[in-house]
């Protein structure tokens, strides 16, 4: 049997490892070769991922390492990307399978917050759990964060005959004394928290604020350990501590949230079920985002605070829909081919049955494609251009692609007469706008007709408002994302609900909104003005 040569590293290897989009493209598709383990972890290949780490950017590489959960990246892989900032290593050490040999040998690397992360996990083997024990008095020492102008002047203003005795801290030195005293003041509090915890009393709020990263940084109200490293982005991690993707969402947008859900593994009076809400904070001068600030609360009885049932992994999504593309395409084109008599004369009949398979087919690219844009979303791996949109041309471009459904419907959409433009990827607003105007026509009877509106926003947003369906109506306010029309056959394939949500993600990943009220729609999305895309760099 003849040997068939791969040559994908090589192919990989050899790509564009100089220009500002070739050598993210290179790092994208390497780690994802190695983390699915296409390709054997080569020495080269990861020496390459090291070279290109510094000029690949932060996001870039952070979305590559979300991209790998539910794969078994190799240990060397775990190992580069769990040593990188902690956006990047996060996503990887809450779901790597390494072995017992293999996790304690990537311990020492690791920063206090990343071994943070897998003191969380209750999947790691007993000998990996001591392990991290033994970094407790390194991990959970106090930082002094004094200036050394602030701690020389400490010292140098102190009544005492010689000089202190000292010791080295990097940048600054602090006084034997002081660093007994807040030695001691650890001491005390871990054991009141110990305490608290083996109590059973717990708390009822607390304040927390996080860095640029979204890692929790200070909080106020509960135990230190159980919060301090947990990340804006902690999702999905069976048996661990863990928020929902409302906070993750809002993060990526640098959007405030309000009550997402967060659980706390473990006995300390911070362990339970939380709702949490934050703002995002900005430097006053440069704008410049740094974190977030919020509090969390125990949700009331009438109150669900744990986290809903863990969504299908986004990657795992859109590899199976890969996997279905490749077959419906061929058979929606061997069905134009029976259609159209490509292969020799065919029964009227036949030509038909060919012709229903194929708009069937089509439907069902149709609903592949919007699974795979909502597992992109999902994984924060949409990559979205910026650009100017005309929205009359467009929309009429859309309308007239609706034709046959508008007919079938007996409906019609009216456009406005005036034109506005939003700043966005094109691709992107054409397919927002084109699968929201399809559900909702879907959902029109006959001689019903949609009126779509625009108007310019005080906040630099347009609004484009698009009439509500009469039959939509029966669901007050927001219900309408729950809708599953399975039963109407002129409905959309994966339900009008999905529909809705889908479109309102997308909205929010163009950095827009899509708001739900019980006569209209109505989508904002960034005006194409300067001061909007100024804005839009600056958050």
């Amino acid at each position: 049997m003849p040997l068939r040569f791969d040559d994908t590293l090589e192919t990989v290897l050899a790509g564009d490892l100089r220009s500002p989009t070739g050598a993210p493209l290179v790092w994208r598709q390497l780690v994802d070769l190695l983390g699915r383990q296409r390709v054997p972890a080569e020495p080269r290949a990861l020496d390459l991922l090291e070279s290109l780490r510094p000029v690949v950017a932060l996001d870039v590489r952070a979305a590559s390492a979300r991209a790998l959960d539910g794969a078994c990246p190799p240990a060397a892989l775990v190992r580069l990307l769990a040593t990188d900032d902690l956006m990047v290593a996060l996503p990887v050490l809450r779901s790597a399978q390494l072995s017992e040999q293999a996790w304690t040998e990537l311990l020492p690397v690791l920063s206090p917050a990343g071994r943070h992360v897998l003191r969380n996990r209750r999947d790691l083997p007993p000998a990996v759990l001591r392990a991290l024990e033994s970094f407790g008095s390194v991990d959970f020492v106090l930082a002094d964060q004094r200036s050394p102008d602030t701690i020389a002047a400490e010292i140098g203003s102190q009544p005492i005959a010689a000089p202190p005795a000292a010791v080295e801290k990097g940048d600054g030195l602090f006084a034997v004394a002081d660093l007994v005293a807040r030695i001691e003041a650890y001491r005390r509090d871990r054991d009141a928290a110990d305490a608290t915890g083996r109590s059973g009393d717990r708390a009822r709020s607390f304040r927390f604020e996080t860095d640029a990263a979204g890692i929790v940084r200070w909080v106020d109200g509960v135990s230190r350990a159980p919060v301090i490293g947990l990340s804006l982005d902690l999702q999905g991690l069976a048996g661990a501590s863990r928020l929902d993707g409302v906070a993750a969402g809002a993060f990526r947008r640098r959007a405030g949230f309000t009550n997402a859900r967060l659980t706390i593994e473990g006995e300390s009076d911070a362990a339970g079920d939380w709702l949490v809400s934050g703002l995002p904070a900005f430097e006053p001068v440069t704008g410049r985002f740094t974190g977030y600030r919020g509090s969390a609360r125990r949700p009331r009885a009438d109150e669900r605070a744990e986290p809903a049932r863990a969504p299908i992994e986004a990657d795992a999504l859109r590899q199976i829909v890969h996997e279905l593309r490749t077959p419906t395409n061929a058979i929606a084109g061997f069905a134009e081919m029976i259609e159209t008599q490509m292969l020799g004369p065919v029964p009227e009949a036949y030509r038909d049955r060919a012709g229903a398979i194929r708009a069937q087919a089509r439907d069902l690219l149709g609903a592949i494609d919007d699974l795979d844009l909502a597992a992109r979303i999902e994984s924060a791996a949409l990559s979205l251009g910026e650009g100017r949109v005309a929205l009359r041309p467009l929309l009429a471009g859309i309308v007239a692609d609706l034709g046959e459904l508008l007919t079938l419907r007996g409906s019609a959409i009216l456009l406005p007469s005036e034109d506005m433009a939003i700043s966005g990827d094109r691709r992107a607003v054409e397919r927002l706008l084109a699968r929201l105007l399809a559900t909702l026509v879907s959902a029109t009877a006959r001689e019903e007709r949609l009126q779509v509106r625009f108007a310019q926003d005080d906040d630099e947003r347009v609004a484009i408002a698009i009439d509500r369906p009469r039959a939509l109506g029966h669901y007050p306010g927001e219900a309408v994302l729950g809708i599953d029309d399975e039963q109407d056959e002129d409905g959309t394939l994966l339900g009008t609900g999905f529909a809705l949500r889908l479109a309102r993600n997308l909205a929010r990943e163009l950095g827009g909104s899509l708001i739900i009220a019980p006569d209209m729609l109505t989508l904002r999305l960034p005006a194409a003005t300067p001061v909007a895309r100024e804005q839009l760099h600056r958050n």
